[in-house]
């Protein structure tokens, strides 16, 4: 494909399918640790439980959602079944009246992002020529983060709207994602495919993970060790308040997070395209560290937003270049199980960071949970370069 040529429709309608989902999903998220702490009366640990539960739920249901799209050959059906799933959970954050029910809204709808994950990302792979992939990940997720910053800053301004209305605002993130589900359902159309040669897809199994290749699982392990690093950003917004943001202005610590995200993450895949990916990553990563470093022992806002910066370049430097390596180190017909498995990995990992950045805060302080994290960047560079070799 020539770079002046536009890239396939599905691409630019799948990234409108995620900013209408990152949207809805934002506008909860971004209030959600402060709706806990300061409505609810839960600990940091109890944030970071449920965070690590429920972001790991997520990437480790991509394993079998993208071997379901794999022996199905229909991504698109099961993408927006999870697309689906996730709209449906959004009203019982509204409903809830303690952490209980929040954590099971937080499970279902990350069940549901699970699900989309693996089958989306593999149907961007499958329409898009090999030589721009880094551009069309970034597109998606330049796109994505578009509507995971225009979700808090909507949020933040119903809030000052309505006098600090959690549940008001919970019930108008319903509306942008069953309009995610529907754009999906209706407006997204599927490649056909060749005829299946050789053995049918059977459903995930170790021994046909193992498959994938070496090359793979270098990836897989670089994108654990990442995901070690980065905790949830519901984190970001407890430093925050530690250091006297209200909660109805918490929003803008993912505002300003994604919006540098959003802006770096498409010539990001660009510039990946023509230079490859392994640099750009390890100094994405060195970022998450700086970033760490300096929330670590922020005081004030300056830092504050100094950090939360450093947290969006990073996310931009890796997060859509991580699928498109991928994508380039698995065979085409199993991309739904490499993606799946890849993000399995990622979870696992994530639930780990998510609990102990909740127990150190906890426990030590918002200080020792950043330098943890610091400390984990620096190692998942070093896997990193062994990756590229």
């Amino acid at each position: 494909m020539n770079p002046a040529t536009p890239l396939p429709r599905a691409v630019w309608i799948l990234g409108f399918v995620s900013l209408l989902m990152d949207v809805s999903s934002e506008m909860i998220h971004a209030l959600l640790p402060a709706y806990l702490v300061v409505g609810l009366g839960a600990s940091a640990l109890v944030v970071g439980v449920i965070e690590g539960v429920a972001e790991a739920t997520a990437l480790a249901m991509r394993v079998f959602s993208g071997t379901l799209s794999d022996a199905l050959r229909h991504r698109k059906w099961v993408a927006a079944a999870g697309y689906g799933l996730g709209a449906l959970a959004k009203p019982f954050f509204a409903l809830a009246t303690g952490p209980g029910l929040v954590f099971a809204a937080r499970f279902v709808d990350r069940i549901g992002k699970g699900i989309r994950g693996a089958p989306r990302d593999a149907l961007i792979a499958d329409v898009t020529p090999p030589e721009r992939r880094g551009e069309a990940f970034g597109l998606r997720q330049s796109l994505d983060t578009v509507g995971a910053f225009a979700g808090p800053l909507l949020a933040m301004a119903l809030m000052v709207a309505w006098s600090g209305d959690f549940r008001a605002v919970f019930w108008v993130a319903v509306i942008p994602g069953a309009l995610s589900f529907l754009l999906i359902a209706f407006a997204v159309r599927e490649p056909p495919r060749a005829p299946r040669t050789g053995q049918p897809a059977v459903p995930f199994s170790w021994r046909a993970a193992h498959g994938l290749g070496s090359a793979f699982w270098w990836v897989t392990a670089a994108g654990a060790a990442l995901m070690l690093a980065r905790f949830s950003e519901a984190f970001l917004i407890l430093k925050a308040i530690d250091l006297g943001v209200a909660a109805s202005y918490t929003p803008l610590v993912l505002v300003a997070m994604n919006v540098v995200f959003s802006l770096v993450a498409y010539p990001a895949g660009r510039l990946a395209d023509r230079i490859g990916t392994r640099s750009l990553l390890i100094v994405g990563t060195a970022m998450l560290a700086l970033g760490d470093l300096v929330l670590a022992f922020a005081s004030g806002l300056p830092a504050l937003g100094v950090g939360i910066s450093l947290w969006g370049l990073h996310l931009g430097l890796t997060q859509g270049l991580l699928a498109a390596r991928v994508a380039a180190t698995c065979p085409p017909e199993r991309r739904g199980t490499a993606f799946g498995v890849f993000h399995l990995a990622s979870g696992v990992a994530l639930l780990a960071s998510s609990v102990l950045a909740g127990a150190l805060w906890h426990t030590l302080g918002p200080t020792a949970t950043f330098l943890a994290g610091a400390a984990f960047a620096a190692a998942a560079i070093g896997v990193m370069r062994f990756s590229g070799r």
